[in-house]
């Protein structure tokens, strides 16, 4: 059987691995796992979060069962290119409110060694494929997919359910706002 975890370190070689599911499925949460065993093995790491997302914190990424690290905030995703010179991890997080530069940017960041580890929605509330996460999961060496379980019937769930009613495709919030659902229980809220 071929193993197919990812190393801790590249090995003359970099890579993208990809953390992707709906919301409250524990992405952050393996994100900041993978992130952690990469400091504690004394690898340079640095994170990156958007500005937008200010849910938790300013400053931080934080899982909504509330571990975090710290990171650093951005609006351009080009930017990560400027921090992470000297680092051999490099964790984003919320890749879906990044423009489609977030793919040049990766490919860079793996062609020159580094580990690269992204998170992010796979599909916005409708269940639509979200940008960019398409073309990372296309692009990743390894992809992890993670489910919730379903507010409504306990059934794995991979769908990201939005409570009230907006046109805006991204509208940032948790619980307040989202919940996890399945296949079956979840339906895309009509404008009035």
């Amino acid at each position: 059987m071929m193993d197919i975890a990812p190393h801790s370190m590249p090995k003359e070689t970099g890579w993208i691995e990809i953390i992707a599911g709906c919301m409250f499925s524990g992405k952050t949460e393996e994100l900041i796992r993978r992130l952690r065993r990469a400091t504690i093995a004394k690898q340079r790491v640095k994170i990156f979060k958007p500005k937008i997302d200010n849910r938790y914190s300013s400053s931080d990424i934080v899982s909504h069962s509330e571990q975090s690290l710290p990171s650093i905030l951005i609006e351009d995703i080009n930017d990560v290119l400027k921090y992470s010179n000297e680092s051999n991890v490099i964790g984003i997080d919320e890749a879906q409110f990044f423009n489609n530069d977030i793919i040049k940017v990766c490919n860079k960041l793996a062609n020159d060694g580094k580990r690269v580890i992204v998170a992010g929605l796979d599909q916005d509330y409708q269940g639509i494929p979200f940008e960019p996460m398409p073309q990372l999961l296309a692009i990743a060496e390894y992809i992890t997919k993670t489910l919730a379980i379903c507010v409504n019937c306990g059934n794995p769930a991979d769908k990201t359910q939005r409570k009230i009613i907006s046109p805006e495709r991204v509208v940032v919030g948790a619980s307040d706002i989202y919940e996890a659902r399945c296949r079956k229980c979840h339906y895309i809220p009509e404008e009035s």
